[in-house]
């Protein structure tokens, strides 16, 4: 059986002259000549692969070189099985949308964002709708603001014919705290303390009717 993974240099292929070598169960040998490291490596019916080129002097490991080779045509193929192509959903809705209908749309926005895919909300109109596109735009503005830790706003408020949308875009580089707005520290810090001598501001309003 052939595997499509070449591997790295293993047995009469390491050409160097001294490796740090590692046993099967992982212990480590210690630094040993290309010699001993191959006596070791056929002592235990196995094989002598070179695991770290660079390092110095190499690293090598005792294995099982044909099992070695189909565990990483398998992470291979694990790997591109488990990958996810990021797409752009697209959800339409009224401007006078039913706030449980609503809520059912921004369940599947969570859905897609958490997958990593684009999301396009876009909020069309009919009729009369069209003369009161303020209501589509504050309801686009909510869900942006309602998605901020999550997804980012890609090139604004878009308009065309009788839709208004907006695309998140997920947010992939920082986790959801990070994404929130800094708050105000010093909003935080006690207020400084009266020197002796000065003048206190009254800050006591009246109470109307007293």
């Amino acid at each position: 059986m052939q595997y499509r993974y070449h591997g790295p240099r293993r047995n009469h292929q390491i050409n160097v002259s001294s490796v740090r070598v590692i046993d099967s169960d992982g212990t480590m040998l210690g630094v040993k000549t290309i010699q001993e490291a191959m006596y070791l490596a056929r002592e235990r019916g196995l094989d002598l692969v070179e695991i770290a080129p660079q390092a110095k002097p190499p690293v090598c490991k005792i294995l099982d070189y044909s099992k070695y080779l189909y565990e990483q045509d398998k992470k291979q193929r694990d790997a591109r099985k488990h990958q996810h192509a990021s797409m752009l959903k697209e959800l339409r809705i009224k401007p006078r949308i039913a706030s449980h209908d609503l809520e059912t749309k921004v369940k599947h926005m969570e859905e897609f964002i958490g997958k990593g895919d684009k999301v396009r909300l876009t909020v069309v109109f009919h009729g009369r709708e069209n003369q009161h596109r303020d209501l589509g735009r504050q309801l686009l503005q909510q869900i942006q603001a309602r998605f901020a830790p999550m997804a980012a706003a890609e090139g604004g408020f878009q308009t065309m014919g009788n839709r208004m949308s907006i695309t998140l875009v997920p947010r992939q580089s920082q986790p959801a705290h990070q994404a929130q707005p800094q708050q105000n520290t010093q909003a935080a810090q006690p207020a400084p303390k009266p020197q002796p001598g000065a003048a206190v501001a009254n800050t006591t309003k009246p109470v109307p009717g007293l």
